[in-house]
């Protein structure tokens, strides 16, 4: 028996998106939940995070305050690897559009953008280099003509058989661009 209210693939009804009253528009927003896939790995990473930790206060009172140090900070850097996982992804205010990536972020906004549209292609499967056939949601420049890298796929960590969820993300992005990209 499922149970819909402890989990994030509920049926997808108008009134959710509706921006409540206290919402601040002008904040950077993520238009879609992030994926399983995602939110295993970065669970995965902070698990391990946990047992580089331990040693760490193992070490500390074993070994030398130098060596638990260096064990910590590895700990620190496995977290903010973790968290920037979770950050990964597009995000959409009146101001742009912000693609995070694991080591660069791009921000583009609104009049620069051309298009954004939905395209059937090969897309890369999880990030890795083997590519199957899916959907990518691309963005075009204005005036250049010339697309960027892919902001989502059918096949990401966000939406790898989850193909409802990424029909509403790309719809939520595409609303945006025409809210915004209007004259």
């Amino acid at each position: 028996m499922p149970l819909p209210f402890l989990t994030a693939d509920r049926d997808f009804e108008a009134v959710e998106d509706v921006a409540l009253p206290y919402d601040d528009r002008d904040r950077w927003r993520r238009p879609y939940r992030p994926g399983p896939w995602r939110v295993g790995m970065a669970a995965l990473w902070l698990l391990l995070a946990s047992y580089v930790l331990a040693a760490a206060v193992i070490i500390a009172f074993a070994g030398t305050l130098g060596e638990a140090a260096v064990v910590f900070g590895i700990a620190g850097a496995v977290i903010v690897c973790a968290l920037r996982l979770l950050r990964m992804g597009v995000w959409v205010s009146p101001r742009g559009l912000r693609q995070v990536k694991f080591l660069v972020t791009r921000t583009l906004p609104w009049d620069q953008v051309g298009s954004v549209r939905t395209v059937q292609q090969p897309v890369r499967w999880l990030g890795l280099p083997r590519t199957v056939q899916g959907q990518a949601l691309l963005l075009v420049r204005q005036g250049a003509g010339r697309e960027l890298p892919t902001l989502l796929t059918t096949h990401n960590a966000d939406f790898l058989a989850r193909s409802a969820a990424f029909d509403r993300a790309t719809d939520a992005v595409e609303a945006w661009a025409a809210e915004n990209t209007r004259g």
